[in-house]
């Protein structure tokens, strides 16, 4: 049974999620702030977030800041009230995999919760290859991790599924559209902005000079590309 840490300072909204998701099958843990959502998520070890973006003493933000500096790969569903853009971007910049703005339909983040715990245990014995190799970048599939000049790459969930998405489809030009739907499953009413923000965290990781990128190219008016050095 996967485990979801449901982290909201408003009672009801924790009894609705709880509910909803052990209906779905899951069993959940639940915290009322910010630091105690913390350390359930780096003693329980949960297999996904849930995550207000205001919460008491430390708010979503930071929480989801210091997971990712400890080198914490939880998946990050993240709520806010705003429908504020920079909330939003902000919130997948600090390493939150998707988000969701108040007032929501539990069955929506329900849905939201088994897409991405879907797509963050790929299965190994599905692909052909475990290991894709790229120029000087390793893919394992078996063990969901990059290696880049015998470095290994910390990634997010959401990061991992994009640089395989785009090495399942090495040398295609991949529209930003086609990214969203591949990877994020929901259109986001066409809001591609979060694909951008992603290319931009991964050639951060593998890019000598992410003015000039070498393995994910920008198609000027088509969208993107993943493609070994010289190819």
């Amino acid at each position: 049974m996967r485990t979801i840490l449901v982290v909201d300072d408003e009672p009801s909204i924790v009894t609705l999620l709880k509910f909803n998701l052990e209906q779905a099958g899951y069993n959940v843990l639940t915290a009322e702030d910010g630091r105690t959502g913390l350390e359930a998520a780096m003693n329980e070890k949960p297999d996904l977030m849930v995550l207000d973006l205001m919460l008491p003493g430390m708010d979503g933000m930071e929480v989801c800041k210091t997971l990712r500096q400890e080198k914490v790969n939880l998946p990050i569903l993240m709520l806010t009230a705003k429908d504020d853009e920079f909330d939003k971007i902000l919130g997948l910049e600090l390493g939150a995999d998707d988000y969701l703005t108040k007032p929501f339909s539990p069955r929506e983040v329900v849905a939201r919760v088994k897409a991405i715990l879907r797509r963050s245990q790929i299965e190994g014995a599905e692909k052909t290859e475990q290991t894709l190799k790229i120029g000087e970048m390793e893919i394992h599939l078996d063990r969901f991790d990059v290696y880049f000049k015998g470095r290994q790459l910390i990634l997010t969930p959401k990061e991992f599924e994009l640089l395989l998405y785009l090495a399942n489809h090495k040398g295609k030009v991949l529209s930003r559209d086609q990214l969203l739907n591949g990877v994020w499953d929901f259109r986001y009413d066409g809001d591609t902005r979060i694909v951008d923000v992603h290319i931009s965290h991964l050639r951060e990781k593998i890019e000598e000079d992410t003015k000039q990128p070498v393995y994910i190219k920008t198609i000027r008016g088509f969208g993107y590309k993943l493609e070994g050095p010289a190819e």
